[in-house]
């Protein structure tokens, strides 16, 4: 397979999305990001700037802005960095635009509420012409955006197409590695930002390093469980889009995930947790998804079960913490 991917496309102009358009950008391509307010449209035209979502950054002259789905058409690949909640709508949106064939990078992290699906399988769904990879891994918009260091995952069922891709977005600064579990990546990637809530918890009600790094391992084990059970490979969420996205988001305040948890220990409410963000934390509507998918496949997920149940206001912080600390004790694996 020979192809030359020249055009890409990006749906979402947040942070992230931002963010790769850039890294599209550097790897020479010619950039359209899709975005639905005028404002972020405006500013990118105007002041070469994302200044909602991702201020401070100066896009490069390749990177242009549009409001509409239709303009993305003549693009050679896409990358759909839509929250997971509303990805299925703009897929369906965008059927009508596209050419059969067309490669869409999945780049949102999360299991959708009403369905217990993830991206890939919502992608099938809404868009089944398309040619199929997810990108995840442990990457802060803001400092993939400056051009600082980090490596990826990149899984495509088509390894032929999965290699020309990663050769057309790899920059000195942006590696991505190539696998072909979609399933194991989009499971690392969804579930980690639950645990991020978890470890942000941790953080508020100042349970201490030794706690977090407990929680951290336990919840990688919650996670590969849920992977395999699922149909992906232990191995890959051993990887960049598992272990090393975990580790990240579960580490840092810029996680907006994280955050959310550090407030919720801190004694706030999740109204007040949420109150203000511009950005979405795809952790709190994801958490009742993986638990409730959880159950369906028989997979025993207690941090992510006590996630679900603070976010829900079924039990408050204290509760959930003594739950998971009083639980039987059992061999480790």
């Amino acid at each position: 397979m020979t192809q030359d991917f020249k055009h890409a496309g990006v749906i979402g102009g947040g942070a992230w999305g931002t963010a790769l358009a850039e890294v599209c950008a550097r790897a020479g391509m010619t950039v359209l990001i899709q975005a639905r307010e005028t404002e972020v449209v405006a500013d990118i035209r105007e002041r070469r700037e994302n200044t909602v979502f991702l201020p401070g950054v100066p896009l490069h002259a390749n990177v242009s802005a549009t409001t509409d789905l239709a303009d993305l058409a003549a693009c050679d690949v896409l990358l759909a960095v839509t929250p997971a909640q509303h990805l299925r709508a703009t897929l369906t949106a965008l059927r009508p635009h596209i050419r059969p064939g067309l490669p869409v990078v999945l780049c949102s992290k999360g299991v959708e509420q009403k369905t217990l699906s993830l991206m890939s399988q919502v992608l099938v769904e809404a868009l089944p012409e398309a040619a199929p990879a997810v990108l995840s891994g442990p990457s802060f918009a803001g400092e993939v955006a400056r051009g600082l260091p980090t490596a990826v995952t990149l899984a495509c069922p088509d390894q032929d197409l999965g290699k020309i891709l990663a050769e057309t977005i790899a920059t000195p600064t942006f590696r991505p590695y190539l696998a072909a579990d979609v399933i194991g990546a989009e499971a690392g990637g969804a579930i980690k930002n639950v645990l991020a809530i978890a470890c942000g918890v941790v953080e508020g009600k100042g349970l201490g390093r030794s706690a977090h790094a407990a929680l951290i391992t336990r919840g990688f084990a919650e996670m590969t469980r849920m992977a395999v059970a699922l149909g992906g490979e232990a191995e890959t969420v051993a990887g960049l889009c598992g272990l090393g996205d975990l580790v990240l988001t579960c580490s840092s305040l810029q996680s907006r995930n994280m955050s959310v948890g550090v407030a919720l220990g801190q004694g706030q409410t999740l109204d007040q947790a949420l109150s203000g963000k511009l950005t979405v934390a795809e952790g709190v509507a994801t958490a009742p998804a993986v638990v409730a998918l959880a159950h369906q496949v028989g997979v025993e997920m207690p941090i992510c079960e006590a996630v679900a149940a603070i976010l829900a206001g079924e039990v408050d912080v204290d509760e959930a913490i003594i739950g998971l600390l009083s639980r039987p004790l059992k061999t480790e694996f």
